[in-house]
């Protein structure tokens, strides 16, 4: 047997993605979609292949030339686009001695080809195309002959699914032109009953045409292996949202039977984008993560260029809500997390290799400068607040601030965001997630985070008593804690520059207001930590942020 896979289109529907990636190469389940074709024409008996080619060919042919298949992979290029009749019509002299499959190069099924092949060696049609019922692609019509009467039909509709077989006389009825959709050609032969349908409306068909559907077929391929189910049965899985922060990944929930998996979508990710750089940084920290033992979610499959990794469901509770519900227990539970912090810190930082971080390799001046302070002037003083203040007016108490933050902080592996919401409380189990950002850092950068969180918000006791704990708990001699603390006051002020400037931009920019009821807070935390720092060491800084109160919406 003998196919021909439709893979010169431009994809349009999928760019600016698609103008760096042909569309049969994005993958599912980390496999180009394209092997996917090929490998289940090869299942169902094909021995040679044909491909053709226009948009981005050679990577397509780079890809052919080293994929491991029992077939005979020949690649037809097209200077000039064909279109899906052309594209047959130009296989002609290849594909003319016995019917031979014709398949769209971005969809992925449960089609039985062998069936469908035996099926259309039945009948004396000139095609045979499988339809299915599909809402948004419903125009085929069919007689009760299993004929196709029309393409362009209201009256009980079924749609293509992009896979078909062909007879050699087909060849006999081709236009006198070269480039031609086939849809046309069956078009005018339908009246001659010509034209076969294959109706199974059970199986499972997804495309990858739009950014949206190559997601969901994503979510489905990957979580389908990781259940170890057929695709015939991804119908059973359920796909439900699970509410996020303040990124923009999506996050769902998958469950089959009695298991469930989460689902993070980081958008697709063309290599090298800051996209793919996040999703990689999650990958391999969340990887050494559970190598090291450590409380996070275990990464349990991945799609790189889709985007999505799939992790071990933790459920909803998080600390914040823990916290809320059982007030009376916020210091053991506290002691509880800052033991996980100080574990996180250290035996991360073991064997942690700063090539997988995003943004910068490690918690430097660079990035509290610009990541944190100059967020805070732009997104929220000027942004938010609509104030209009130089970051440079401040930049030497900026830089002070940078240095205080780093000089005696105890170096370890940084989560960056350890706050409630990212802490998640299962079976009297703690976990971290949201690990993506994590590089090498200050401990007292995730304490900071933790404590002055302006979702729980902790007293002055109860943030006093967790600090010296904490000191405690890593046995600093009087001296060392002088200089732990100085450093945990320069990090309690950037983190709580990085906070507001992320409120001010979630709310605004995103349209976000959840995160507004959590600026008085941080504001309130800002003023008091500032007052911790001679007026004279900052003395712009405490003036502008003194003045706050007024000045908030």
């Amino acid at each position: 047997m003998k196919a021909l896979i439709l893979a010169a289109g431009f994809g349009t529907r999928l760019e600016p993605y698609t103008r760096q990636i042909p569309k049969p190469l994005f993958t599912l389940a980390s496999k180009p979609i394209l092997a996917h074709a090929i490998d289940a024409l090869v299942q169902a008996g094909c021995s040679h292949i044909l491909i053709n080619t226009h948009h981005l060919g050679d990577q397509i042919s780079a890809f052919v030339a080293t994929y491991k298949t029992t077939a005979d992979i020949e690649i037809l290029h097209e200077p000039d686009i064909l279109d899906t009749g052309g594209a047959i019509a130009n296989a002609r002299h290849r594909l003319d001695d016995a019917p031979f499959f014709v398949v769209n190069a971005d969809i992925i099924s449960s089609i039985n080809l062998k069936q469908l092949y035996h099926h259309h060696l039945l009948g004396d049609k000139l095609a045979t195309l499988v339809l299915h019922d599909s809402a948004p692609f419903n125009k085929v019509e069919v007689d009760d002959n299993q004929c196709i009467t029309s393409f362009d039909s209201k009256n009980h509709p079924l749609a293509f699914t992009g896979v078909q077989v062909v007879s050699p006389q087909i060849f006999d009825y081709l236009p006198d032109k070269t480039i031609f959709s086939s849809i046309a050609l069956y078009s005018s032969l339908c009246p001659q009953q010509k034209i076969g349908a294959y109706v199974d409306k059970s199986i499972f068909w997804s495309d990858i045409g739009t950014p949206n559907s190559y997601s969901l077929t994503s979510m489905m391929i990957q979580s389908a292996s990781y259940f170890g189910i057929s695709r015939q049965d991804i119908h059973l899985l359920k796909i439900s949202p699970v509410a996020g922060d303040g990124s923009d990944r999506l996050w769902v929930r998958v469950k089959y039977e009695n298991q469930s998996i989460i689902l993070c979508s980081h958008g697709i990710c063309i290599p090298d984008s800051d996209k793919d750089n996040e999703c990689r940084s999650f990958i391999k920290i969340g990887t050494h993560l559970n190598a090291k033992g450590l409380n996070a979610p275990k990464v349990l499959g991945c799609d790189r260029m889709s985007g999505i990794v799939s992790v071990q469901d933790l459920g909803d509770t998080h600390l914040q809500a823990v916290v809320n519900h059982y007030p009376d227990s916020t210091i053991d539970l506290y002691k509880k997390v800052i033991d996980l912090l100080i574990d996180f810190s250290f035996k991360g930082a073991q064997d942690f290799d700063p090539d997988w971080t995003c943004q910068t390799r490690t918690y430097s001046k660079e990035l509290i400068l610009e990541n944190e302070c100059r967020y805070f002037m732009d997104a929220f003083i000027n942004g938010y607040l609509g104030l209009d203040h130089s970051f440079d007016d401040f930049k030497d108490e900026f830089d002070l601030i940078a240095e205080q933050a780093l000089e005696h902080g105890m170096t370890g592996l940084m989560h960056r965001d350890m706050q409630s919401r990212n802490i998640m409380v299962q079976d009297n189990r703690i976990y971290f997630i949201d690990f993506q950002s994590a590089r090498l850092g200050p401990l007292q950068y995730d304490l900071a985070s933790l404590l002055i969180d302006p979702y729980v918000d902790l007293g002055s006791n109860v943030k006093k008593t967790l600090v010296m704990y904490a000191m405690e708990t890593l046995n600093l001699k009087e001296h060392q804690k002088e200089k732990f603390l100085k450093s945990y006051s320069g990090c309690c002020l950037t983190r709580n520059l990085q906070a507001l400037g992320a409120y001010g931009f979630l709310s605004r920019i995103k349209n976000k207001k959840i995160f507004e009821q959590y600026i008085p807070c941080a504001v309130k935390s800002l003023k008091k930590i500032t007052q911790g720092f001679a007026p004279a060491q900052i003395p712009k800084l405490s003036q502008l942020i003194a003045n706050l109160k007024g000045d908030l919406k």
